[in-house]
């Protein structure tokens, strides 16, 4: 049972997106694929009774369920609008919750929505120590793999892959510098002395410089520094177009990661 769920969990963060500014979406021609509908008619059905979940509940629809009709190519060159959504993690969960109860991958998609849903709850609730502890655990397991993806696009130079994220994040600087600007001892991780808001961008540059690196299918070491940069570069620039603070403008915590986790 457990490969099972895990079979789920893993298909369900697979076909989830994420947008320029960090919001995760689903597109429903995937979500009928995992969910096991052979048939778009049969799940269309599904999808607007979640939508009169969704209005009966005081939400707005649009707001999870966007349309967004596509062209697709049919026989002899001719084109054909098909129909398509937008789901947000709630919609999905509205839509597994209309289901077909029957099938497996419908309550192993409940349990999915429903849980992800619960931890973005609690996550909202913790204090800044706990958001840190939560966020630095996150990265160390991005980290992971961004650096398994890095060694199969060619990278040999781990050192320069990484300084090109956070050259592109942090306006030029090095790991070095940060480090330096942070006022850290020698060989002191820089990421164990960064805030939640700090460490919850960096997140952002791992996750994405990943997904991009596979999804373009990079195979060479130049492309692959030259990918984290340029996504270093979109999420500042994000994050200005937001007024928001610049990772190398916020406060390095009075304590160190390792002194609040204790």
């Amino acid at each position: 049972m457990e490969k099972i769920e895990q079979y789920g969990e893993t298909m369900f963060e697979q076909i989830k997106h994420v947008d320029d500014i960090g919001n995760e979406y689903w597109y429903a021609r995937e979500l009928q694929i995992a969910l096991k509908y052979n048939k778009w008619e049969n799940f269309h059905k599904v999808i607007k009774q979640a939508m009169i979940s969704c209005y009966t509940s005081n939400y707005d629809i649009s707001d999870h369920f966007a349309n967004v009709g596509k062209m697709i190519n049919i026989a002899k060159g001719a084109k054909r609008k098909i129909e398509d959504y937008k789901l947000s993690r709630y919609a999905c969960y509205l839509i597994a919750q209309n289901g077909d109860s029957r099938k497996k991958v419908i309550a192993l998609a409940q349990t999915y929505f429903a849980i992800q849903t619960r931890k973005r709850e609690i996550f909202s609730n913790l204090s800044e120590d706990e958001k840190i502890i939560e966020i630095r655990k996150k990265i160390r397991k991005g980290n992971l793999g961004l650096n398994q993806t890095a060694i199969r696009c060619g990278v040999k130079d781990m050192a320069s892959f990484t300084n090109a994220g956070y050259k592109g994040l942090y306006n030029g600087e090095t790991v070095d510098d940060i480090a330096k600007r942070k006022k850290l001892r020698y060989r002191e991780d820089i990421l164990d002395n960064m805030g939640s808001e700090e460490l919850g961008a960096n997140l952002f540059r791992i996750t994405q410089t990943d997904a991009k690196l596979k999804r373009d299918n990079v195979d060479n070491e130049y492309k692959a520094c030259d990918t984290h940069y340029n996504m270093g570069k979109k999420i500042r620039k994000f994050i200005k177009s937001i007024d928001g603070t610049m990772p190398d403008e916020l406060p390095t915590p009075k304590s160190s990661i390792n002194k609040i986790d204790k």
